[in-house]
Order: C-alpha cells, then structure tokens, then sequence
C-alpha cells in the first residue's frame, strides 16, 4: 500500500513545489507595495532588506526540489524535501505564534492571509507524503493506475481542504472591485488592441507603432498614434471582459475627429462616380 501511496503522492509534491516556486517568483517581481514581501512567510523572520533575496531563494529551492524528485534517482533527492517540508511547518508554528498577523507565503502573495492551522496543517501533510517518496525510493512519474488515481486525488482533495488560499480567491471573485478600479498594465491592453480588428483597420496609416500618448478614463485605456496626412488615429480598449471591445477614431489638423465608419462611407463617397 505504500507503494501505491508514494506513486499518487509523488506528482503532487512536484506541482506543489513548482507552483510555489514561481508563485514566489512572481511575487517578488510585481511587489506592489513597499515593505509588502516582508509580511509574507521566511522573509517575516528577518530584516526587510532580506526580504527579496529571502524568496528568491526559497523559490529557487523549490524548484530544484521539484526538479531532483523528477528526474534524480538519489536519496538525498528525496529526503531533501522531507527536511524542507518539516521546517516549513515548524515555521509556520512558530509564525503563527511570534507574528500572527503574517501571511505564510507558501504561494506569494496570494497566501496574504494570516497564518492557521490549515496552513500548518497543509505542511505538515505535505511532510508525511514526502517521508513515504522517500521511504519507498519513488522517482519520476509513476505510471497511473485506478488504484493511483484514487488515492492521489484523496491527496488532492485534502490539500485543497487545508488551503485558506481557495476561500480567498472565492471570496476575491465574489467581491471584485469594480472595472474603473482594478489595475490594468498599460502593455496588456496594448497587446489586446494590436490583436484587435480596429488596429488592422488603421495600422497601415500609423506612422509608428508606438503611442506617442496615452491615458486611462474609468474602464478605457486609449492610445493616441501619429497618422498619415497630419492626422492622429486615437484608439480606446476597454478593459474588462475577454474579448474586450476597441474602438477607434481618426484626428485631423483641425480637430475634427472622424470615427472609423464616418471615415469608410467619405472614402466610398470619394471613390463612387456622380452620375449626370
């Protein structure tokens, strides 16, 4: 039986480690405030000026981690994330007792929340099925049986129960700012207007496909680019929704703006011959 544990377990501990391992490093890039990764898991315990190289290590640990269960056939590949899992837990407890106001930061910053049992819980079962990969030699990815599949989405479903981080991400869905509020990097909605009909309508007219502006109204973004004939095509993507919509609209010299239909039936209107 513990064979068959080990085999189930095994490719759980490797997409835990590797999803904290660049969670964690996803984090560390997009710090959206200062002193933010100083109140999540190791770097909690040290000065603030550690903070970042404290997660860049622990996340590169992670991954190696991961990495060595996969595809090292050595018993320090395996009992190394017996002893990684082990002091995670006795830090989260002793997290949980010195700073309880701390996030964990067992997946960056979306494990914000104050350390709990289930955080400490979690860990402590991710060191017992460690312990069994190391016990029973398992390496790689084990070939799936029912009997596999079963208990390995047991280990799943016990995970899941022990993660404050699915109630968060519920509760986040279920309260989403509204649009005009939620951040939005200006290079993601300058990506989804190069994908968009308006841009192809007008890219042959830009004179650069840089913005030479750009500002955000509530849940638009716009982008203004310099046109052929003096004039300035300004496009507006809304930033909300999967396929959001873009709208565009042409500038001339003298301020006159030109939306991108009224543009089309003048060019038909010039093109079309009078008849007598």
């Amino acid at each position: 039986m513990l064979s068959t544990i080990a085999a189930a377990a095994l490719p759980i501990l490797v997409v835990t480690l590797a999803l904290g391992g660049v969670a964690k490093l996803a984090t560390v890039r997009r710090e959206t405030s200062p002193g933010a990764l100083a109140r999540l898991g190791p770097a909690v315990l040290m000065p603030e000026r550690f903070a970042r190289p404290a997660l860049y290590v622990c996340s590169l640990v992670e991954i190696a981690l991961a990495t060595g269960l996969l595809v090292v056939d050595h018993p320090a590949a395996r009992w190394l994330p017996v002893a990684f899992f082990a002091v995670a837990t006795y830090v989260l407890w002793d997290l949980r007792r010195r700073r309880p106001d701390a996030g964990c930061g067992c997946f960056g910053e979306v494990s914000a929340a104050p350390v709990g049992l289930r955080s400490i819980g979690r860990a402590a079962a991710l060191t017992a099925m460690t312990a069994v990969v190391a016990v029973e030699n398992a390496t790689g990815l084990p070939a799936l049986t029912a009997e596999t599949a079963a208990w390995a989405g047991g280990g799943v479903a016990l995970l899941l129960a022990l993660s404050p981080e699915i109630d968060q991400s519920v509760s986040r869905l279920r309260h989403r700012a509204p649009c005009e509020q939620r951040p939005m990097p200006p290079g993601r909605a300058l990506s989804r207007l190069r994908g968009s009909e308006a841009w192809r309508a007008h890219a042959g007219s830009l004179l650069t496909d840089e913005p030479s502006d750009m500002w955000r109204e509530l849940c638009w973004r716009f982008f203004a680019f310099p046109a052929q004939g003096n004039a300035e095509v300004v496009f507006a993507v809304y930033l909300s929704g999967r396929r959001p919509a873009v709208r565009a609209a042409v500038v001339g010299a003298d301020g006159h703006v030109t939306s991108a239909d009224e543009r089309r039936d003048a060019s038909l209107r010039e093109s079309t011959p009078v008849s007598a």
